[in-house]
């Protein structure tokens, strides 16, 4: 059997390929195994020392046997789970479990085998990562090993991962055994270990030893050329090499014909060679041991399909050698501290060196977005333009700069997003440690750049605008807005609350600053304070002082004019004097004082850093800033909660449930109401019992087994949207029965949408809708708002994106306008708010756990002070999409 045939039986599981990137920044490649892959694994035993032999098979076995190889090889994918670990065309790594109680047990036998070349380099982890995320799928809720004591290295794979493992000696083997369920701490782990491998693989892009740049032309005007001596003139750390097809000396360094022939190893390629020669060129540098790429040649994806088919082949080739990509069509890169001063792009100046990391898309904003940042005085720690991002992307930045203690803050210009849902998880581990701004326009694959790769979305904006609040992102509309906000969270303490002072030298400056403020949700609580325009420098000083000292005062803004008899500069002097001798952050406006900018970064605070008071040009631009920063600050300072795990949950039943549907409806189709039962039951969710009635004769028979009181009603999704009385509540009497049925009979049937049930009478209450969709860019999203048609004309609906913490769940509840009617408005009672966020949390979990609920909703969901009632509900199945961050580590 060939590769190819392997791949396409309808058995093998393409969706577990994934592209990983290791512990020492590499990229590998995991796998189901296949038939073929016999020869390669007797290959890749046979190189494995007699230790490490043992220590798999306990005993030293020099040969696999061809019975061995075929059973090794031979598996189902279910009852028998194998794995293998590429790195180029070597197999370097082995896992696989084998179920122990038939072939649908709940408890497998894990084993691994990794080369000993790749011993230390977090190959296992990933392995056990991938195998438990697949246990899960299909059922599997327990592990165990058997390990020799002497494997430490084994044993620490285990105990490492987070699970609680239990262990027991017997005969000379130490037996192992945990559940592989998710739980905190294995998640924290599994996040941590993606930052850690993922940061050092970036760090190859931004902190090489060693640049060569392929292309440098003698003509000075190419592209290569251009960033040969931008990284010359920028004055380079490390070792710089040209690399061109003329063989002479270029711009007075002798140059090389290829990368290969370069005499010392190389950590950074930059390609500046025609589209088409560019696959050549990764390929000498994936023999000689690359590890990073920058490929700032155009004509790839953003050039049409045989750009398209380039790109596709970069990037095989690319991960195939374990390199990192950013590229093609990339404006470059920059490191500016001093230590590296690499200015690896094409522009011609290095911005100022400073603690905002950048990332960009496109070229052009990339150049708009470093000339306003210098015009601003505001330096940089990096600078990337991830181009047509067919590989690195704003979230490797994120872990990158996740550690990176030279960052403060990060701003992302993002034209489009391809892991929104991996996006979501880093961004909100970042947002904990620091600052993170992202300009983004919009969501959809409507006016995405030629290039960019990016599923389709039914999503609503609002959808992913919660998103980034979820993640505790600062959303801001514009550049002009990102680097306001910048300037503030990067040099200034952040606002401990809402709390603000205005100060000036201009009544109308003052006003102007008060209203912004209000407008923006802060609250004035000290001035505005305005002294005279004749005012003296220490006059100044002592206004400041007193809004600084002010126990109320968190933030406090600065207004001036320039004054009548003291300089201007002294004004700003004081500023930053007295600004830098608090822990409070303060904001200015400095209408037509030269000097100000200088004068406002002269101070040096406590600690010993300088410390620069951001100026703006109007007040409302500095007030905009700050409220988003006071924002970030109270989400920063609050509990986040923990993840949502409710009892009772039957995730494998519920899976069978999807399965047997799948099977006899291969395309999808709305579950039936039992069906629907049925699945909600295996997470805790009850659903009241309908019957549905033809006549009226049916209609009182059905009230009499449930008993009265009762409610008939319909259930044609037409009166969902109209206008028409659609319900009969609180029938206590066959006859009122028969009156109430001939009513909604005569009134719905000219609009066939006389569809009706009949239901036991609920406790009056408030009626909620709680809804799941499975979106093919977000994956699962988790929807609620209160019943009827003006939420829906009003769009006052909520969003969160699963897993979801029960902070979540309750600013989930508590973020749609109409949330005061559950919390007793005008008199009434509160509703119970803990049944109804327990049963979002089951929403949830069931979205996160199966994939296959492309929709589900709840509605109505009665909730009153006694509790909920899911009065109906309705759930589509459909063959899932793979989505594009599952349970396991992988590149995208």
């Amino acid at each position: 059997m060939t590769s190819s045939d392997a791949q396409t039986m309808p058995s093998y599981p393409r969706a577990w390929e994934a592209d990983v990137v290791l512990r020492d920044g590499s990229v590998a490649h995991v796998r189901p195994i296949r038939p073929d892959d016999a020869e390669a694994l007797q290959r890749f035993h046979q190189s494995q020392s007699e230790q490490s032999v043992y220590l798999r098979f306990f005993a030293p076995l020099k040969r696999l046997s061809d019975k061995d190889l075929h059973r090794f090889t031979h598996v189902d994918h279910h009852g028998r789970v194998a794995l293998v670990v590429e790195v180029g065309d070597a197999l370097v790594a082995v896992a696989r479990y084998d179920r122990l109680e038939g072939n649908d047990g709940p408890t497998a036998e894990v084993a691994f085998n990794v080369s000993d070349v790749m011993q230390g380099r977090g190959v296992g982890s990933v392995l056990l990562e991938h195998l438990a995320a697949i246990g899960q799928e299909a059922g599997v809720q327990r592990f165990v090993a058997d390990v020799l004591p002497q494997n430490t290295k084994m044993l620490s794979v285990f105990s490492d991962a987070g699970y609680e493992v239990s262990r027991q000696f017997d005969d000379g083997v130490v037996a192992l055994s945990f559940d592989i369920s998710p739980t905190d701490r294995s998640e924290a782990v599994r996040a941590a270990r993606e930052q850690r491998a993922e940061s050092v693989s970036v760090r190859s892009l931004l902190r090489p030893r060693s640049v060569a740049v392929v292309g440098v032309s003698r003509r000075e005007a190419s592209v290569g050329r251009q960033v040969f001596e931008h990284l010359r003139d920028a004055g380079f750390t490390g070792d710089l090499w040209a690399v061109s097809s003329a063989g002479e000396p270029v711009a007075d360094r002798a140059t090389y014909a290829r990368v290969g022939d370069i005499p010392q190893p190389v950590d950074l390629v930059v390609v500046a060679v025609p589209a088409d020669a560019v696959q050549d060129v990764v390929l000498d540098c994936g023999r000689v041991g690359v590890r990073a790429l920058l490929v700032v040649s155009a004509g790839f994806a953003e050039a049409g399909p045989e750009g398209e088919r380039r790109q596709v082949e970069l990037l095989r080739t690319a991960r195939r050698f374990g390199m990192r990509v950013v590229g093609p069509n990339s404006f470059g890169l920059i490191n500016a501290r001093p230590q590296q001063r690499m200015n690896a792009s094409l522009a011609p100046q290095m911005p100022a060196a400073g603690a905002l990391g950048l990332f960009a898309q496109s070229g052009a904003l990339g150049i708009a977005v470093l000339a306003e940042a210098d015009r601003r005085r505001l330096g940089l720690s990096d600078f990337v333009s991830a181009g047509n991002r067919v590989d690195v992307s704003g979230n490797d930045l994120m872990q990158y700069w996740f550690d990176d203690e030279d960052t403060h803050a990060v701003a992302l210009y993002l034209e489009s997003m391809g892991n929104p849902r991996k996006f979501s998880r880093i961004a909100r581990r970042l947002t904990g440690r620091k600052p993170v701004i992202v300009v983004k326009s919009g969501v959809s694959s409507y006016g995405v750049p030629p290039g960019h790769r990016v599923r389709a979305t039914r999503a609503r904006p609002s959808a992913f605008r919660a998103m980034l609040r979820q993640a505790g992102v600062i959303r801001v509309d514009d550049v002009h807005q990102m680097l306001d906000v910048a300037q503030l969270v990067v040099n200034q303490p952040l606002p401990r609350g809402g709390h603000v002072a205005v100060v000036g030298n201009s009544d109308a400056l003052g006003v102007l600053a008060a209203d912004a403020c209000a407008g923006r949700g802060l609250d004035v609580v000290h001035g505005p304070v305005s002294v005279p325009a004749e005012a003296d420098a220490a006059t100044f000083e002592r206004a400041l002082r007193e809004a600084f000292e002010d126990p109320d005062v968190d933030s406090v803004i600065a207004c001036f004019i320039p004054p009548l008899v003291t300089d201007g500069a002294e004004v700003a002097a004081v500023l930053a004097r007295t600004s830098s001798a608090h822990d409070k952050p303060c904001i200015t406006t400095f209408l037509g004082v030269d000097g100000a900018p200088e004068a406002l970064a002269s101070a040096v605070a406590a600690d010993g850093t300088r410390r620069v008071v951001p100026s703006y040009s109007m007040p409302e631009n500095g007030v905009r800033a700050l409220a988003a920063a006071t924002r970030y600050g109270e989400w920063r300072a609050r509990d986040h909660g923990q993840q949502v795990r409710p009892d009772g949950i039957d995730q494998a039943a519920a899976e069978r449930l999807v399965d047997e549907v799948l099977a006899g409806s291969p395309d999808g189709r709305r579950l039936r109401t039992e069906e629907v039962t049925r699945l909600l039951a295996c997470y805790g969710i009850e659903v009241w019992p309908t019957v549905p009635v033809e006549d009226r004769r049916a209609a009182v028979r059905a009230a009499r087994e449930l008993g009265y009181p009762v409610v008939l009603k319909s259930v044609s999704p037409l009166v969902r949207h109209q206008p028409v009385t659609a319900v009969r509540v609180d029938i206590t009497s066959d006859a009122a029965m028969r009156g109430a049925y001939d009513a909604l009979d005569e009134r719905l049937a000219p609009l066939h949408a006389n569809r009706m049930v009949v239901q036991k009478m609920a406790t009056p209450g408030t009626a909620c809708v709680i809804g799941s969709s499975e979106d093919p860019l977000f994956g699962p999203v988790v929807s609620f708002g209160l019943g009827g048609a003006p939420t829906e004309l009003l769009d006052d609906i909520g969003y969160r994106i699963p897993p979801l913490t029960d902070v979540d769940v309750s600013d989930l509840v508590m973020s749609v306008k109409a949330a005061p009617l559950l919390h007793g408005h005008r008199g009434g009672d509160p509703v119970d708010r803990a049944a109804l966020e327990d049963l979002i949390a089951r929403v949830s979990v069931l979205a996160d756990h199966v994939p296959e609920v492309v929709s589900l909703e709840l509605n109505p969901v009665n909730c009153h002070a006694g509790g909920l009632e899911v009065l109906g509900a309705s759930v589509a199945v459909a063959p899932p999409a793979t989505r594009a961050d599952s349970g396991r580590r992988a590149l995208s």
